[in-house]
């Protein structure tokens, strides 16, 4: 079995990028192959020097919503919640912040709304009714759902892909943030095809892993969907035999996810899928991701499609070369 012990780092703490590098494409992009060990260092616009023509390029186009609300208790206490999935009606399981003074029965006040705890969920949720429908609590007073270590608040613009279409996630596919439109029209122009999917992000995907062995940990699901249009290009890109490049992991996951599936006209459902080795990839040939967590599923994925040696060393180099790490950081290319 495999120790969590093994995918971990030391990372210094200036090195956690607060801000996103504007414009999105000046960001640094590491360049790792997988077959030879090589490892460049560009920028996130020089990406174009390593995508073919014929290439099928797949994007999570989920949209981010603003996700955290601020409230008070009757005894003025201040309290954030982070909306994290919708249970029925006007019920949804959300983190609140502190949590463990938020039990059944304690009410809230937001500026515009009044929220009730009615239940406490699993892994230190709450389940919330709230007196309007949240999605229009949201659009009055919801703000940039942001991961822990971000400590400066930011535009939900800032945190969102410019090409994200559907909405649904607490979190960015991060690794979509460096995109501008002007570079996805360059590659699009040396014939690169674009091929869409929406996995929308939850906070499980960022959740640490705690046991000790890979292999004991489990994945919260997330809801992925992919249309008629866009299945049908995975498909014939696989079956000619052409480079399928995902642009995050929530990209991998559903390649994947659909690979296990089978072949179908449209997708639409939930996936749980945790990836570590020694998981062996069907759909993706190529990585686009940000630098990730210590312990986390996202680098323990990394791992798995790269190799854990490879990628301990790319990280070692990016730490010596102050690369700016996880979400709103810089970016590697594994080939």
């Amino acid at each position: 079995m495999l120790r969590v012990e093994e995918f971990d780092y030391e990372l210094p703490e200036e090195l956690i990028a607060q801000k996103p590098v504007e414009p999105r494409d000046l960001s640094r992009l590491m360049v790792v192959n997988r077959e030879t060990g090589k490892i460049e260092h560009r920028i996130f616009r020089d990406i174009i020097e390593y995508l073919k023509p014929n290439d099928l390029l797949v994007f999570n186009v989920t949209k981010v919503i603003p996700a955290r609300l601020y409230a008070r208790k009757i005894t003025g206490a201040n309290v954030e919640i982070l909306l994290l999935e919708k249970v029925d009606g006007r019920k949804w399981k959300c983190l609140v912040k502190p949590g463990r003074k938020v039990k059944p029965g304690t009410e809230l006040m937001g500026t515009t709304f009044k929220v009730r705890c009615v239940e406490r969920g699993e892994e230190g949720t709450r389940i919330l009714e709230f007196d309007d429908v949240v999605e229009n609590i949201i659009e009055r007073e919801g703000k940039t759902p942001l991961p822990p270590y971000v400590h400066e608040e930011i535009e939900l613009d800032s945190y969102q892909t410019v090409y994200a279409k559907v909405a649904g996630s607490v979190a960015a596919p991060t690794a979509g943030l460096h995109f501008t439109p002007e570079l996805l029209d360059k590659i699009r122009s040396m014939g690169v095809e674009f091929a869409e999917v929406v996995l929308h992000v939850g906070i499980g995907t960022f959740r640490p892993i705690k046991n000790p062995f890979i292999e004991e940990h489990e994945m919260h699901s997330e809801r992925y969907m992919i249309d008629e249009e866009n299945a049908l290009k995975i498909w014939k890109a696989k079956e000619e035999g052409r480079r399928i490049v995902a642009v995050g992991t929530t990209s991998v996951r559903v390649l994947e996810t659909v690979a296990m599936e089978g072949r179908k006209k449209r997708y639409q459902g939930e996936t749980s899928l945790f990836i570590y080795p020694p998981f062996e990839f069907k759909m993706t040939n190529a990585l686009i991701t940000n630098f990730h967590l210590p312990r986390s599923t996202l680098l323990v994925l990394v791992s798995t499609f790269v190799g854990r040696e490879l990628v301990m060393r790319a990280y070692s180099e990016a730490i010596r070369e102050r690369y700016r790490f996880y979400s709103l950081g810089d970016a590697c290319l594994f080939v």
